[in-house]
């Protein structure tokens, strides 16, 4: 079975999607074109680049996440680290590990730009703040005056990977006379699972996501830092959420993360094993139930109800 693949941002959570691509392996899906956000971006590009689940599991598995977080000797100053380097840098930390590590896997496939995939293979969503605008890499590489392979597929990932405050924005020196601050793409669309859509699909967009926490808004923000996560946090579950109407749910794999957080980077073997099995079971009981007619019947009464 062909299909388009569309990956949610979540962070380390993202350890699940592996789970959930070895469930669609084993129901001989052919990826044809893949999207994501943040982790999802992650997942994505080492698919596009030919990778497979076991490829990508027995990968994340041998990650040191605690370097995601990547300290300077601001950050070891107690009490005050932190906040200086959000000060002084924008983030509190730096995201330099991600880019390194998704280049070498990429390298490992003689894959470095977007210029070495097919064309429309790989879309990748970041946030320019710089202009308040989405960016979808490499599709709006024109706007930088820049092409395909002017920019490393690893560092369009960490572009989308920057969460605001607790990574640094990626300052862009494209081709244009100024700077462009890059931050997460979850800031715009954290689940672009409209990227793809086409009035008469030929094969199934699968959407992959995580199954939220509701965030309590009556709840005590003691802080800045717990103001900036709550608004962050509402951004990611508000902004898409007018693209979760039935016909979309219905294409959608909701994976359960048992309260595992974006930033929780010093999980336990067990937390990895139960992110990557809670991924591989979801998938596998979505697609036990999967029917591609009933979807475009559903997704033809709903183009229906909106002409009239």
């Amino acid at each position: 079975m062909k299909a388009d693949g569309v990956f949610e941002g979540g962070g380390i959570r993202g350890i699940a999607f592996a789970g959930a691509i070895q469930a669609m392996e084993e129901k001989n899906v052919e990826w044809q074109r893949l999207a994501g956000t943040s982790a999802g971006a992650v997942i994505a590009a080492l698919i596009a680049a030919g990778y497979k689940s076991h490829d990508i599991s027995e990968s994340l598995g041998g990650m040191d996440y605690s370097k995601f977080r990547g300290k300077t000797i601001l950050n070891r100053i107690p009490l005050i680290g932190s906040f200086l380097e959000l000060m002084i840098h924008l983030g509190i930390y730096k995201n330099d590990y991600l880019e390194a590590w998704v280049d070498t896997m990429l390298a490992k496939k003689n894959i470095h730009t977007f210029a070495d995939l097919p064309d429309g293979k790989l879309k990748i969503i970041a946030s320019d703040i710089s202009n308040g605008q989405i960016l979808i890499l490499p599709d709006d590489l024109h706007r930088y005056e820049m092409t395909p392979k002017d920019l490393k597929i690893s560092k369009a990932v960490m572009m989308s990977a920057s969460m605001p405050f607790f990574f640094r924005p990626v300052i862009w020196k494209s081709n244009l006379p100024h700077k462009s601050y890059i931050l997460d793409g979850g800031l715009l669309s954290n689940f672009p699972i409209w990227i793809f859509d086409t009035d008469e699909p030929r094969f199934p967009t699968f959407g992959f996501r995580f199954i939220k926490e509701e965030i309590n808004m009556g709840s005590v923000i003691p802080t800045p830092i717990h103001l900036f996560k709550n608004i962050f946090k509402t951004m990611l579950q508000a902004h898409d959420l007018r693209h979760m109407n039935e016909e979309t749910k219905k294409r959608t794999i909701l994976i359960p993360t048992d309260g595992i957080t974006a930033t929780d980077f010093d999980l336990s073997t067990e937390e990895i094993a139960f992110l990557y099995d809670s991924g591989y079971s979801s998938a596998k009981e979505f697609l036990s139930k999967w029917d591609f007619e009933e979807y475009k019947a559903i997704r033809k009464e709903m183009e229906k109800k909106k002409r009239n």
